[in-house]
This record gives C-alpha cells, structure tokens and sequence, in this order.
C-alpha cells in the first residue's frame, strides 16, 4: 500500500476518534477534536498531491479517497447532532452504522457496474 492510500486509511480511523472526542466529555475534548479534524483534512489534501505527483494515483485511492471524505463529513455531522439535539447516543451509532454502509455499498456497486473494472476517479486530476 502506497503513502497516499495509507493517508486515506488513516482518514478512515481518525473517523470515529474524532466523533468519540467531540462527544466523551473530558478537558479539552473541542479542542482534542479540532486537532484530530485538521489532521484528517491535512491528510485529505495531502494524498491526492503526493498521488498525481508521484504518478501513485490507484483505484483504491480513486475509490476510497471520496469515501473517506463522506465518512468524516457524515461522522462530523452526526457528533455535532448529538452535542446539539442531545440524541441518545444509541441512536447516532445506529444511523452512523446505517449511512456508512449505504455509502459503502454504493461505492461497491460503482465499481460492479463498470464491465472494464475502471474505477471512475471523484475528480479529474
């Protein structure tokens, strides 16, 4: 696995340790949270860049890179529901669940459909 894709993994991870950050509540948690949120966009920046110019572009990446994207989106926006609405927290795992396998199947049958197996970037470089 090349650094780009592992950036996007590691996006992936950070996930839900931001989202248990923002909602555990213990000194500093907000700012322990805005910490992980910019590492996981750096890590966002740095991928596609380090891909394109090292010519490490992959399907892997072209597939999961805007999905890691969606999940740290969606996990940002479920934890600022629960801190905001102050939803039981049984219910936010269960949509977090629920939307990211419906984004994972998606994103599975994106790459089904295609007979080539050419998996379709998120943006042209």
């Amino acid at each position: 696995m090349n650094l780009p894709n592992k950036l996007t993994v590691l996006r992936i991870i950070l996930t839900p340790i931001f989202m248990l950050t923002l909602v555990w509540q213990f000194p500093f948690h907000y700012l322990v949270s805005l910490l992980i949120f910019i590492a996981a966009s750096i890590t966002d920046l740095l991928d596609g860049k380090i891909a394109r110019k090292y010519n490490l572009v992959t399907n892997f990446g072209k597939f999961m890179d805007p999905l890691a994207d969606k999940f740290m989106v969606i996990g940002a926006l479920i934890a600022a529901a629960y801190g905001y609405d102050n939803l039981r927290l049984w219910l936010l795992i269960t949509i977090a669940v629920t939307v990211f396998r419906e984004l994972a199947v998606s994103g599975v049958r994106l790459v089904a459909v295609n007979a080539d197996n050419v998996v379709i970037a998120a943006a042209m470089p």
